[in-house]
Formats: C-alpha cells, structure tokens, sequence
C-alpha cells in the first residue's frame, strides 16, 4: 500500500502518491471501458450506443463542475453542491440501473481523483465508487409514477447510507463525548445530503424542469 500511498501525521489521513493517481486513472478507465461494452450488449444500435456513452459522459462532467459549486463544505468530507447528485441519478432514470451505477462508479473515481479523503480501503469503497454508484439505482423506478423524483430519492438514500456505514466505522472517534456514534454519522451525513436531497425534490417539481427532463429523456433514448 507504501507504493500508492503516503500517510499524513498531520492531516491524520493517507495520501495518493503518483502511483496511486496512476492506478485509480487507470481503475476509471477500465470501468468507463466496462460502461462501453455494457452499452454495446444492451444497445439496438451503434448510434443509441454511442449516444448513451455521450450522454453518462456529459453527466459526470457536469457533475464534477458542479461538485465544485458547494455551498457549505463539512470538516470530515462532505457538502452541499448545486445539484451534483441528480445528473448520476439522471443516467440511471434514461438507461436504467446497470449504466446508472456504472455512471457512479466511475464518476466515484474520479471524486477520489480530485478530492481524496483516505484513512483504509474500505472507507475509500464505501465514500466513493459505492456510495457514487448507488446513485444509479435511481434506475429501480424510471418507469414508476413520479420515477423521476422517487428514483433520485432511492438513489440519493444508497449514497447516504453508504457514507453512514464508513462514518460509523472510520470515524465513530470523532463522535461527541457521551453521543451514540450510530446518531452521530447519522446526523452528520444527514447534515449535507439531507439539504440537497429537499431542493433538489422541489426543483424537480417545477413543470418547466420536469418537461425540460423528459425532452433530455426522449432525446438521449430517441435521438
């Protein structure tokens, strides 16, 4: 693990040394790759597979633009952005819960690329390419009543529920003296998926945005 990464006696955390940039490139590119072939069993035509890889692309760009737009940042990782989530969630809704997740994943690595908050594998499993890519499973309902908004909502519970699970236990230590670690990663990762979560929810509900989407559905599946 020396060869990937480093560890901060400062920060408390590990660090990505260039080996380990090399590796999680060369892990996102594998999986986008893995999205491609995917898309090439699941698709009815060279021109619908090759719009899908478009569209999940333009999705983890404008996600990762947006990631970046925060409007309040937590000290153990974790903020409120402008919408970030619902483009992930969006690919999962258009193509379903496999090009979801893949979506997620991949843009999970990319997250690690920019923003790495190491302390074990297994919390870098559970913040980044799981938590990311279980906002495809916004998938699950694309063809429910009111899909759209109950799949981000599915979607945006997997992410949360996999940040709780690192939180309690990686970061149980920081819990408040005499407070439940279980309530403590609760409220904490509550405190920036939650807000979003809302107005993402009520902006969703705006007719112009809910025609604006379906247009962006029919163009993405249709041509």
């Amino acid at each position: 693990m020396s060869f990937f990464l480093t560890y901060s006696a400062e920060n408390e955390e590990y660090l990505l040394k260039p080996a380990g940039y090399l590796l999680v490139i060369i892990l996102f590119a594998a999986i986008f790759f893995t999205l491609h072939l995917l898309g090439r069993s699941s698709s009815k035509s060279q021109k619908l597979q090759t719009r899908q890889m478009v569209y999940c692309a333009g999705a983890m760009a404008l996600a990762m633009v947006t990631s970046f737009m925060k409007i309040v940042s937590l000290p153990f990782g974790g903020s409120i952005t402008l919408f970030s989530m619902l483009f992930i969630c969006l690919i999962g809704y258009v193509y379903g819960v496999r090009a979801g997740v893949m979506t997620g994943v991949a843009y999970g690595m990319l997250q690690l690329i920019t923003g790495p908050y190491i302390f074990a594998p297994l919390q870098v499993l559970l913040d980044y390419p799981l938590a990311f890519g279980a906002l495809g499973l916004s998938g699950l309902l694309s063809n429910k009543k009111h899909g759209l908004v109950t799949g981000y909502v599915v979607g945006v519970a997997g992410r949360y529920l996999c940040h709780v699970i690192s939180g309690y236990i990686f970061f149980a230590s920081y819990t408040p003296e005499g407070m439940n670690p279980i309530a403590y990663t609760l409220g904490y990762n509550a405190t920036y998926i939650l807000p979003e979560l809302i107005l993402t929810v009520v902006i969703l509900y705006f007719p112009p945005v809910l025609g604006a989407i379906g247009q962006v559905k029919r163009q993405a599946v249709n041509g």
